[in-house]
């Protein structure tokens, strides 16, 4: 393949991030792995980048934001050139397409509605809109077009809400908190009966009932268990670290040393904190 220019141009933009694109997958003079590679192979990549740049965001991490944001616009670009060389799309028809969309969704902005609206009257706005358009698409049923791949807690929250704008819904947290007590005396009694098949299917519904009680409180559920992972691998180094301090590890410890510093860790915390 002819070299191209652009591809040295450090200042050409999007464009020099195409051809690069176009030079990797070149059958003939491109990187055999890349050449091999096809939309179900990428997939995994952009859902590990697109948590990477929740991350670095959750971290405050500005430098490797800018990083991770372009390794996720490399899966776009990777993604828009495989469709091209199928004949369905290709990255200036995708840009496109979501320009559009925005245009059409933010009538309140670009058209002749005023934008003199509340956020709750624009998100109600904007739910319309998006059911206009699944209607356009034949999915007629208030669930349709939610993402079965999607991870499992997400997708519980989106068809919560997609039931929930039906009407299909708890009139507020009380009731899901009773709910939440029912699920786990199922999940109990399962665990008592040793039904293991009985366990997970009581478990996923305690865990659909919790997404929906987040939901409720107003709680983004995966940025709450995010939280609580990083609280607790922050927990954990410091019994480490306390227990190094007296000259030994983990496996040379046991529970109830270990609870304890756990419990000296939270304290220390609670005062830094006050």
């Amino acid at each position: 393949m002819p070299h191209n220019p652009i591809i040295d141009d450090k200042d050409a933009g999007i464009e020099r991030l195409l051809a690069i694109m176009r030079c990797l997958r070149d059958p003939e003079t491109g990187c055999p792995w890349d050449i091999e590679q096809d939309f179900n192979t990428i997939a995994p990549y952009t859902i590990e980048e697109a948590y990477e740049v929740a991350d670095a965001i959750a971290r405050g991490a500005w430098d490797e934001l800018q990083s991770e944001l372009g390794d996720l616009l490399l899966q776009t670009v990777y993604h828009t050139q495989m469709g091209e060389e199928a004949g369905h799309f290709d990255f200036q028809s995708v840009v496109r397409g979501i320009s559009d969309k925005m245009v059409a969704r933010h009538p309140h902005v670009f058209g002749a509605e005023t934008n003199q609206k509340s956020a709750e009257q624009q998100t109600k706005d904007w739910e319309a809109i998006k059911a206009s358009e699944r209607a356009g698409h034949a999915q007629v049923g208030a669930l349709d077009g939610v993402a079965s791949n999607l991870p499992a807690l997400l997708r519980a929250l989106k068809l919560q809400k997609r039931a929930a704008r039906v009407g299909f819904d708890w009139p507020d947290a009380s009731h899901v908190l009773d709910k939440i007590v029912e699920e786990a005396a199922e999940l109990v009694e399962a665990r008592d009966l040793l039904d293991a098949d009985k366990m997970e299917e009581e478990f996923g519904d305690l865990l659909f009932v919790m997404a929906n009680l987040a939901r409720h409180l107003g709680v983004e559920p995966e940025a709450a268990l995010r939280r609580t992972n990083a609280k607790f691998i922050r927990r954990f180094e410091g019994v480490e670290a306390r227990l190094k301090a007296l000259g030994k590890t983990p496996q040379q410890s046991d529970l109830e040393e270990m609870d304890a510093l756990w419990d000296a860790v939270k304290i220390d915390e609670r005062k830094g904190q006050s």
